[in-house]
């Protein structure tokens, strides 16, 4: 009677055992790259890295698919998040594809870097590669009220910048230096990953520009256009399975919505505010 039953039980197909189908693990990357906020919360290799490390531990994966929708930041974040991914998809030799949702500009584009094909929408904000810096001078404005401003340093630049100050030309000269060597830093980060596939003049793709998806085709910042799940489809075949990789809270963290580190109000504002300047340079 046993030998029956196991004669059986052999018999039987497990087709979800036997050929399991493939999965392509989503990697939400959305907001700005830096530190970020309560109110504006951001991206950083530290928030990341154990979601990255879990994208590429999933069972059966075929292809790691990065959802991305961020106008930039941090040129060191985004390319430690960058080469994150890349050593990763490299030592377990899974695929990379980048998916450009709204916009996909500056270190959201060098984060797309990390993808071995880029794609975006027809209307998807792509491009951006430059470096820029923005404030504000208060100078003038505490004159009028009558507040002295009293700096005390060690160090003939320490104060370099200071918004409370006018603008000295030595120290705009000192961060248009600065910026020109990052600049260099993130085109060679492109000629690297993309090589022979720009097809554009360096001169305009270098120049801080930004294209609607289309055009970034033509200009060799991404393989072509299509959505995250029509182009996983075409490549893996119409069952594929999607796993979508979401952020773990911790239980208190979880509960209450915040962090052990609490920035002043003050600090929330003006990180508020610059996320949104950010997202306003592109329209959104």
């Amino acid at each position: 009677m046993l030998r029956k039953i196991r004669e059986l039980l052999a018999n039987i197909p497990l087709p979800f055992l036997q050929n399991p189908a493939a999965v392509v693990a989503i990697l939400p990357l959305a907001g700005i790259i830096g530190t970020g906020s309560r109110f504006s919360p951001a991206l950083n290799l530290a928030a990341l890295e154990d979601r990255i490390d879990r994208a590429f531990d999933v069972y059966n994966l075929k292809a790691v698919a990065l959802a991305i929708n961020s106008p930039g930041g941090s040129p060191v974040q985004s390319e430690l998040i960058m080469r994150r991914i890349r050593d990763i998809a490299h030592e377990k030799k899974i695929p990379v594809y980048a998916f450009a949702e709204d916009v996909a500009a500056s270190g959201g584009y060098l984060i797309s870097l990390a993808a071995d094909e880029i794609y975006a929408h027809e209307a998807s904000i792509v491009g951006s590669i430059g470096v820029i810096s923005a404030g504000f001078g208060f100078n003038r404005a505490i004159d009028k009220l009558g507040v002295d401003r009293r700096v005390y340093t060690a160090g003939d630049n320490k104060s370099i910048l200071d918004p409370f100050q006018p603008e000295k030309d030595k120290d705009i000269k000192l961060l248009k230096e600065l910026q020109k060597e990052i600049h260099e830093f993130f085109k060679t980060l492109v000629k690297e990953r993309r090589g022979d596939r720009l097809k554009g003049v360096q001169k305009i793709l270098f120049s801080g520009q930004f294209w609607a998806g289309k055009e970034a085709v033509k200009l060799g910042l991404i393989d072509g256009i299509g959505d995250l799940h029509g182009v996983m489809r075409q490549k893996f075949g119409r069952k594929v399975k999607f796993k979508r990789i979401k952020e773990e809270k911790g239980l208190i963290k979880g509960l209450l919505g915040v962090s052990a580190h609490r920035p002043g109000i003050s600090d929330e504002i003006l990180a508020t505010l610059e996320s949104r300047a950010l997202w306003n340079r592109f329209g959104l």
